[in-house]
């Protein structure tokens, strides 16, 4: 069929901007990587290692040097995930569809876009969840919904005191959150008119508090714990510094959880002054009624140093023994979760898949770091052509740090 291949350039830029349009989460966290994953880049397979910033420790009254080991960390992300959405139409719809531009507006509203909705709400849906399941700071009150910008500015304080940069924050938040900010708050609020072209992106209503709010349906609503009203941990909970391990000896969590233990204050990563709140934890994984694997690893001593007492003393690991584990929400509560993050706290990759030898009709492009390739064949018995278009994409949360939850109303 002569004019197959434009009809599949057509589909694949006709799906690019569709996505584009949609992906108001991952279209505004970092993807700053994407080259390293291109064809004709570097190669890297499916893993890429990125560097975390270098910490050191400052020599105070003394010109005598005090050398210090650099103690490099990195992160992997990895990008092995791929998606797609698969199709098929008759020759006619498709000759149509070229040659008479109408037909091809409804083949994009009939078709392609129901087709990419899907793809990329999924896609976004489960980077929400991670990303926000990856973030240990959390601000407000279980339960109660958020209706005016105490919460956020709460937010916004946890993020400053982790040296999160103070430039092109945003804010994902459910409809249902956002009418109870708006309808008291921000209702009031008057965008400037450099900000009103950022509107093209589904979901933009204001910039307040330091941060852009975005409407997200696709938020990700927390589930706490069957049973972690009143939890301790163990006579020896495990911890060793710059592990990721402590052991409750009562209760029942799940992943996502975010917890404090007594006595254990949050430090500022510069000045290793207390920040005057204990630090949090989100469980990653583990028994979940035992051994718990946390983020963030707790460092109790050098450059990395994350926790201290409330006067700013170092910690021992024999402080985080028998002590109460404080989690937020009742026992099987669910949560609405918004999220305050900087962009670069969270990473989104997609790879360009290849393009197959023997694959007349097979297109790949790419838009503002997203990769998408159509691959169309034909079915001779059925006189079809069969079209797929697919995503190989990951995902990593490297300075989760930088981001915030804010609890709500209990979802319905």
């Amino acid at each position: 069929m002569a004019n197959s291949f434009e009809v599949t350039t057509l589909v694949a830029k006709e799906a690019l901007r569709i996505a584009h349009e949609k992906l108001t989460f991952i279209g505004t966290v970092d993807r700053q990587y994407d080259d390293s994953f291109k064809q004709t880049g570097a190669k890297h397979g499916s893993t890429l290692k990125v560097k975390s910033p270098n910490r050191y420790t400052r020599r105070t009254g003394s010109r005598v040097m005090d050398v210090q080991d650099t103690t490099e960390v990195s992160q992997t992300i990895t990008v092995a995930t791929q998606d797609g959405v698969d199709m098929r139409f008759n020759s006619a719809e498709l000759v149509q569809s070229v040659s008479n531009g109408a037909a091809f507006d409804d083949l994009s509203k009939n078709y392609i876009e129901p087709a990419m909705s899907v793809l990329v709400s999924g896609i976004e849906s489960d980077f929400l969840a991670y990303a926000t399941k990856a973030t240990y700071n959390l601000v407000g009150s279980a339960g109660t919904a958020v209706t005016t910008l105490v919460t956020p500015g709460q937010a916004r304080a946890k993020m400053n005191g982790m040296l999160a940069p103070k430039d092109a924050r945003c804010v994902q938040m459910d409809s249902i959150s956002m009418a109870s900010l708006v309808g008291t708050t921000l209702a009031g609020y008057q965008n400037p008119a450099a900000d009103l072209s950022k509107q093209y992106r589904e979901g933009f209503v204001a910039r307040t508090a330091m941060a852009d709010f975005y409407e997200n349906e696709r938020c990700y609503n927390y589930t706490a714990g069957s049973d972690h009203t009143t939890v301790t941990t163990t006579a020896s909970a495990a911890v060793t510094d710059g592990g990721t391990t402590i052991t409750i000896q009562n209760g029942t969590t799940t992943v996502g959880s975010v917890f404090t233990v007594a006595g254990v204050y949050a430090c500022h990563p510069e000045t290793k002054q207390s920040l005057g709140y204990l630090k949090q934890f989100v469980v990653t994984g583990g028994t979940l009624t035992g051994a718990l694997t946390v983020s963030p690893a707790t460092y109790l001593t050098g450059a990395l140093q994350n926790v201290c007492s409330s006067a700013s003393a170092q910690l021992a690991t024999t402080d985080f023994n028998s002590q109460v584990a404080t989690f937020v929400g009742a026992d099987s509560g669910v949560y609405s979760q918004s999220l305050m993050y900087h962009p670069e706290a969270f990473q989104f990759v997609t790879a360009d898949l290849p393009l197959m030898d023997d694959a007349n009709k097979c297109v790949r492009m790419n838009q503002d770091g997203l990769s998408i390739r159509v691959w169309q064949a034909s079915d001779i018995r059925n006189d079809e052509l069969l079209m797929r278009i697919d995503i190989l994409y990951g995902m990593a949360a490297l300075r989760p740090q930088w981001a915030c939850r804010m609890i709500g109303a209990a979802a319905s």
